[in-house]
């Protein structure tokens, strides 16, 4: 990957798939990952530990913090719905993160409107967000952001493309499942 000289690199949530230390075997790998820009990250519905039964509250909520704080230590500038600038060419470009958002059973932990205050002077405006379901629900046509980032959908785990044909179980539930989306002047990309 870092053979790829990135210029800067998004993280779009779902670091673990529940707890922290899931992360300890890959620490070292994911702190080699830089860029001249910078590494923003934000949360997936993974990252907050709701799909396991934890001893208590406090023990949940502070392997909530461990991962932010994991993702500090490794460099990466976690985003919790607000933003950052880049300056290119004399312009500034906002990077724009909110913790997860996600339509149906997922949780509505971001804040999109909050991620934005103080955005107005940006050239661009690129959003990470997890679930590509926030980009219908808040973001098109809605605001002014150029692209929005997002996962969550993993194609399902299954998945087949060649040229000229892609298909997964996931399209049956997300309209935006995978690669770029357009429309009228935003976009939406999936990975």
């Amino acid at each position: 990957f870092m053979a790829e000289k990135p210029d800067v690199v998004f993280f779009t949530g779902d670091l673990v798939n529940d707890r922290t230390r899931e992360l300890n075997d890959y620490f070292d790998i994911f702190k080699r990952v830089k860029a001249p820009h910078g590494v923003f990250s934000t949360l997936g519905n993974h990252d907050y530990g709701d799909y396991m039964q934890w001893p208590s509250a406090k023990a949940k909520q502070q392997n909530l913090i461990d991962l932010i704080e994991g993702q500090k230590l490794m460099g990466w500038d976690v985003l919790m719905d607000e933003n950052r600038a880049i300056t290119l060419g004399g312009e500034k470009l906002g990077i724009i993160g909110v913790q997860n958002w996600g339509s149906g059973r997922f949780p509505k932990k971001g804040d999109l409107r909050k991620a934005l205050i103080g955005t107005e002077e940006y050239a661009k405006k690129l959003l990470l967000t997890h679930d590509p379901s926030h980009w219908r629900a808040e973001v098109l046509g809605q605001t002014d952001i150029d692209v929005s980032f997002s996962g969550h959908t993993h194609g399902m785990q299954f998945g087949v493309e060649i040229p000229g044909f892609k298909w997964s179980p996931a399209q049956y539930v997300y309209k935006e499942w995978a690669g770029l989306y357009a429309e009228n002047d935003q976009k939406l990309y999936v990975n």
